[in-house]
């Protein structure tokens, strides 16, 4: 069995408006300045906490966790009032399909997000019982720590050359690296192509189609 692990956000989905909305709001909720949208996206894929740290480096542990309740608060304030649909990049679902129709190959999640979080994508999208293993931020380090890729091989009884990690920034890639798995990353999402390359990013796919090749690309590599 092989085994595909996605990143969430700026992979599957499009969640910018309502990362950068929900930030926002955290911070003028805090009293701190505002960080450019830039760099607020930067920080898409850390755990919590550690994204305000990297956010606020000059702030103490304290106000990281104020700014995580606040930013939390913001976000289900949002999607309970239906603001900054998160709406899937195209060809993320059909390309899941076919990776399920495979027969050989298991579906992962590694994410940021909160179990809370996953299990609304889950249920928005009708996706329940796709996904062999789920990990969240809620139950290990921030990425780029492996803690998520170990406990997905470990549930699934994958071998880690059989499996790939897909993200669109460079703590999915350095994540992968440091679990001894391919990381393919796509362009689509909020680090540029040039910073997944440089985090050592086996392939750089520019859509689904070129990340389904890809894909085949390292299984049938590492199955040589």
């Amino acid at each position: 069995m092989k085994l595909a692990i996605f990143d969430v956000d700026g992979t599957l989905v499009d969640s910018q408006a309502m990362i950068a909305a929900s930030l926002t709001a955290a911070f003028r909720a805090e009293g701190i300045a505002v960080p450019e949208r830039s760099r607020m996206l930067s920080i898409v894929g850390l755990s919590l906490v550690d994204a305000m740290a990297a956010l606020t480096p000059g702030e103490d542990h304290t106000t990281h966790e104020r700014l995580a309740a606040a930013y939390k608060r913001a976000f289900w304030e949002h999607r309970s009032r239906g603001e900054h649909a998160e709406t899937l990049f195209p060809g993320a679902e059909e390309l899941l399909v076919k990776l399920r129709e495979c027969g050989d190959v298991a579906l992962g999640i590694a994410t940021g997000k909160s179990r809370r979080g996953v299990a609304h994508l889950i249920e928005k999208h009708g996706w329940d019982g796709w996904f062999a293993t789920i990990q969240t931020s809620d139950d290990h380090p921030s990425k780029p720590h492996p803690s998520m890729i170990a406990t997905a091989l470990s549930e699934t009884a994958t071998a880690a050359t059989k499996t790939i990690m897909i993200g669109d920034t460079s703590y999915d890639i350095e994540m992968a690296r440091a679990a001894g798995v391919r990381a393919a990353g796509v362009s689509w999402g909020n680090h540029a192509a040039a910073e997944l390359t440089k985090a050592g990013a086996h392939t750089i796919s520019h859509d689904f189609n070129e990340l389904e090749r890809h894909l085949d690309s390292l299984w049938q590599e590492n199955a040589a």
